[in-house]
C-alpha cells in the first residue's frame, strides 16, 4: 500500500491509535549527488537532486501498526 505524502493542508494520522506525530517511514529514493572529496579523501555531498521518491511503508511509533496511516486535514487548514 502506498501512503501519500502530507501536504501543506494535510498530515498523517494512525487509524488505530490516533497518533499524529511519530512515524517510521521506509522510502526509496533515486538521487543525483555532487560529491566533493578533499585532498585527504573525505567526502562531502554539496548538491543533491531527488529524481524520484516512493514511500514504501509507514509504521506508527506508538502502536507499531504498519500501513494504517491516513491523511487528515491540518488544524486551521480550511481558513
Amino acid at each position: 500500500m502506498t501512503v501519500p505524502l502530507p501536504t501543506a493542508s494535510t498530515r498523517w494520522r494512525c487509524t488505530l491509535c490516533g497518533n499524529l506525530t511519530r512515524f517510521d517511514v521506509t522510502r526509496s529514493s533515486k538521487v543525483v549527488e555532487y560529491v566533493h572529496l578533499d585532498l585527504a579523501g573525505e567526502a562531502k555531498v554539496e548538491e543533491r537532486e531527488v529524481l524520484g521518491e516512493t514511500i514504501e511503508s509507514v509504521r506508527c511509533r506508538w502502536c507499531n501498526a504498519v500501513d494504517q496511516v491516513e491523511l487528515v486535514d491540518r488544524p486551521g487548514a480550511g481558513s
